[in-house]
């Protein structure tokens, strides 16, 4: 940044594979080459590499990241990954996902980037998990909060949970979103898509949209479209996970599963219900997409659908793990067009105030240019003029120095944690 001799700043992102690149951050990465910066994608090699460079993005495979928490892998992923990081001489360094947010934030700071910044996208526990479990995952959380200098949340709850370890001054809830020029009703591809599978105009087609593994509430949906029979079409789109314990094949008796598309918009366009029956979520992507489409939704209640929006106003909620309580809601929109006009066009109302990513990479933006001024790399004039820009512009930076050498006598720990922590790469 401020000292660095070249013409732009260097930022990379670090996920686990591509795909969470071109799809979950596009538009971060675009926003942030379209403001000046020099951007890279750091992850394992796959077939979204092509999509993230046009964006005017290089990206550095790590072949070693996986998905999966193995030490030995991990280890030799851990040795690959600094020394990439210390070869890019970068100015800031954003990770996301659990393993790369983990070991991202360790061997940033080991690497001497400047600035490193965290996303949470969402703790992986679910309520019902024991404490064993939530002290591991929050444990990782914190011990690897210590080696970066802020942390953004995707929801309150997770927030929240974390606060009493995590310091206010480099904590903040940015929410989520999608491309909103991208996501909106289209007409044609709701009559393609129909076309496609049969369905008439006038007969309910059902969806849901994510991985084929048994978290994302498959079997209950699966249980639904049997009780619900002939009074609509039920369709899954997604792919099959082998990598996962809880993958799930392609049949789905009684649901139509379409597998992998690349044509999002017509197919929540098509859907008359839009349903996500998953037991755990950070901040549903594809509930907000859906939403900007005007789908009628039935969501779980759960922390990450939560955020979509209010029962009864834009969408229904249903208790996860509860084939019951799912039929009956995904029922009545079924019988209903009435409430599924309703509640579509307030959700669609609602994403597109609420939900668009471009106000959540310039948060992104602004949280670097915080975080330098605090550090002293760059001057206080370099820092944008929105709100939240000079927030803790003030903040003591011995704090900083603090953290730094509590984390060098915790990272041993952080590393071991991770290694049990049974979180989702």
């Amino acid at each position: 940044m401020g000292d660095r001799h070249r013409d732009r700043p260097r930022l990379a992102h670090l996920t686990t594979v591509d795909i969470s690149l071109a799809i979950l951050l596009r538009t971060e990465l675009a926003y942030a080459v379209e403001a000046g910066w020099e951007v890279l994608a750091i992850s394992a090699p796959g077939p979204y590499v092509a999509e993230v460079e046009a964006l005017g993005v290089t990206h550095v495979a790590v072949p070693e990241l996986t998905r999966s928490w193995d030490l030995r892998s991990d280890a030799r992923a851990a040795r690959s990954l600094l020394r990439v990081l210390r070869d890019l001489d970068l100015d800031v360094l954003h990770t996301h996902n659990p393993k790369p947010g983990v070991m991202g934030r360790v061997l940033g700071r080991l690497a001497r980037v400047p600035v490193v910044v965290n996303t949470c996208h969402g703790l992986w526990v679910r309520p019902e998990d024991g404490l064993a479990r939530k002290a591991a995952v929050y444990g990782t959380e914190v011990l690897a909060s210590w080696w970066s200098d802020a942390e953004l949340y995707q929801n309150d709850q997770d927030r929240g949970t974390l606060s009493p370890w995590v310091p206010a001054r480099r904590a903040w809830t940015v929410g989520n979103g999608v491309d909103l020029d991208r996501f909106r009703h289209d007409p044609a591809g709701r009559a393609a898509v129909r076309a496609e599978l049969g369905v008439a105009d006038d007969e309910v087609l059902v969806g849901g949209v994510g991985r084929m593994v048994a978290e994302k509430g498959i079997a209950e949906y699966v249980e639904a479209a049997r009780r619900l029979g002939t009074r609509a079409t039920f369709t899954w789109v997604g792919p099959t996970d082998e990598a996962k314990d809880d993958a799930l094949d392609a049949e789905l008796v009684g649901v139509r599963s379409l597998g992998m598309r690349s044509d999002m918009v017509a197919i929540y366009s098509a859907l008359d219900v839009f349903v996500l029956p998953s037991y755990r979520e950070g901040f549903s992507r594809s509930g907000m997409e859906a939403a900007a489409c005007g789908s009628a939704m039935v969501l779980s209640d759960i922390r990450g659908c939560r955020e979509i929006g209010t029962d009864g106003e834009h969408l229904l909620l249903a208790p996860p793990r509860d084939p019951d309580a799912l039929t009956a809601a995904i029922g009545r929109l079924v019988d209903d067009a009435g409430l599924r006009a309703r509640l579509g066009a307030a959700a669609s109302e609602r994403a597109h105030r609420s939900f668009d990513q471009r106000a959540i990479a310039q948060f992104s933006l602004d949280t670097y240019r915080r975080v330098a001024v605090r550090k002293g790399i760059v001057p206080p004039t370099a820092v944008p003029t929105s709100a939240d820009a000079d927030a803790d512009a003030d903040a003591d930076a011995d704090a900083d120095a603090d953290a730094a050498a509590a984390a060098g006598s915790a990272g041993a720990d952080a590393a071991a944690a991770a290694g049990s922590a049974g979180a989702d790469g």
